[in-house]
This record gives structure tokens, sequence and C-alpha cells, in this order.
């Protein structure tokens, strides 16, 4: 779409015809992308994009760079939202290659694959899989039965992914109007695995928005455990059952997370770091190799004395 179209769809005045291949964040937008700011906080990455053109209020329009077109508009994120919906792919592909199955690998019947889709060497796809369009898979990986791998994700070599878990699905993310009606963000980026990685049962690892959601290499997750749009877990890091973690969430390497343990969104935890069974992380951790417990959190040992002078109330 050309930039003029899109200022059409969203009512939004400029007349420049440069192309528009997609949306992207304020710092990795190239210049056929647009992106938006809609809090003053991320003033200092406006300055620094690449964008051919941001969605911004007008109260922040100055701060525009030279060489980026400002689309001055009331609510930029509710504009980002219809905006998505133009640069969505298609559900499902008509068109394409039929999927390319490497030697010895063993596709079980009942299990769907779809269009440019690309699976290694001596794999096992089991029974009622869904593998979608555009998906690659390595070598050595089982995909157990009734995994669902959502269109364009990638998954490593010697990987085990088990029952029931969704790879892919949409990311939480909605634009609120004036009057409260929720509109959907489109979900435009995937889901990327690296080697070595093993998967419990009935996970939930959910697309980008845009670029990649991204499991590193040599991860552990257990079951139950939640993963929300652009999380990027660190090389190495165990995610015990029921964790959750918030959209946008960093754990740098080895990170350990005990079961019913969450994040709060738009933060990094440390590497070599454990948060303790329940331990809620509402800030960003910077400190690496430390043990920490609670809700609010605090360190491991504090938490541990805090406990036992409460038990020595109730005597």
């Amino acid at each position: 779409m050309t930039l003029d179209e899109i200022s059409k769809t969203l009512n939004i005045k400029t007349n420049k015809q440069i192309e528009i291949t997609g949306l992207n964040t304020l710092l990795d937008s190239n210049k056929s992308e647009i992106t938006f700011l809609e809090n003053k906080k991320y003033l200092n990455d406006l300055s620094k994009t690449k964008a051919a053109a941001v969605l911004i209020k007008e109260e922040f329009s100055s701060f525009v760079p030279e060489g980026t077109i400002a689309l001055v508009c009331e609510e930029p994120y509710l504009n980002l939202a219809i905006l998505s919906k133009l640069f969505a792919p298609k559900i499902v592909e008509t068109d394409g290659n039929d999927a390319i199955v490497g030697e010895n690998t063993v596709i079980m019947n009942n299990a769907y694959l779809g269009k440019n889709t690309i699976i290694g060497k001596n794999s096992t796809i089991m029974a009622g899989a869904y593998i979608g369009d555009n998906v690659t898979i390595g070598d050595n990986t089982i995909i157990y039965p009734n995994v669902t791998v959502y269109r364009d994700c990638t998954i490593g070599s010697d990987c085990i992914i088990h029952a029931g878990t969704v790879v892919g699905s949409d990311g939480f993310g909605f634009a609120n109007t004036k009057d409260g009606k929720y509109i959907k963000i489109y979900q435009n980026g995937n889901v990327t695995i690296g080697n070595d990685v093993e998967i419990g049962s009935n996970c939930t690892i959910d697309r980008a928005v845009f670029q990649s959601t991204i499991i590193s290499d040599g991860v552990r997750i257990d079951n139950l455990v939640h993963i929300a749009h652009n999380c990027k877990i660190g090389t190495g890091s165990i995610l015990v059952s029921q964790v959750g973690l918030s959209g946008s969430t960093t754990l740098q390497q080895y990170v350990v997370m005990g079961g019913q343990s969450g994040s709060a969104g738009h933060l990094e935890i440390a590497a070599f770091s454990t948060i303790a069974a329940r331990g809620g992380v509402t800030k960003t951790i910077n400190e690496p190799k430390k043990s920490w417990a609670g809700f609010p959190l605090m360190g491991h040992r504090e938490w541990l004395k805090l406990q036992g002078r409460i038990a020595k109330l109730l005597k």
C-alpha cells in the first residue's frame, strides 16, 4: 500500500506516495515501514527511528526526526490496530508448494502440513498435529499428538514439543476506542524456537506483534506455561509449570522460574536469576546470579526471614 492510501483509510492528511510494506517498532522499523508513538517515555526511541512514517499525537510531532513523516492523529495506538489488519497475512495459503519432508522423517496419519513448509531429517510428526504454512522444523525433532504450530513459525533441531502445546497463537493485543470497544491488534510476527529445546504439554507461546517471540537454544519449559507476545527467553532458561510471562518480557541466559511465578510486561530479568515459586516480578532485575521470592519481590533470604517472623506472630 502507498502512504497516501493508508492516510485515507485512517482519515489523516498526507499526499505522499511512498510504498509501505508493513508495521514495526520505533527502533526496528525501516524506510518502508510505519511505526507509532503513544507514550512519551519512548521519545528517545523516536529520535532514532528510521521509519518512513510515524503515527503520533500533535503534542509530540515536533520530535519526529528528519526523513520520517509525521502522521498526526489523536489515537496513534488505535490507528495502529486498524492498520495491523491491512498487513495481516492470509489465515491459510491456497497457493504454494507442498511440504518438503526430509529423509527418514515420519509423518503419522491425520497430521496436517501446510504450504511451503519444510521439515528436516529424522523428525517425527505425530497424529493430530497441525503444522501451518511457511513453517520450518529442523532435524531430529519430535512433535507429539495434537501440537499446533501456526503459520510462519520456526522450530530448530533436536527439539521435543509435547502433546497439546500451541506455538504461534495470537498475542493478547487490543486498542480501546473512546466508547470502550476493543479493536484487535493483529499479531503479524512469529515464534522462533532454537535448537535442543523441550516444551511440555499444553503450553501456549504467542506470536509477536512485530518481529519474533524467541525461545533460545537449550531452554526447558514444563507443562502449562504461558509465554506472551514478543517475549525473549535466553539460552538454557527453565520455566516450571504454570509460569506466566507478560508481553515483551526478556529473560537473559539460564534464568530459572519456579512454579506459578510470573512477570509483568516490558521488563528484563538478569542472567542466572532464580525466581522462587509464586514470585511476582514487576520491575527489571539488573543484578545477575541472585535468588528472589514473594510478592512484592524481594531477596529469597529476606523473604524466608519475613515468613519466619510472621509465623512467630501466629503462635
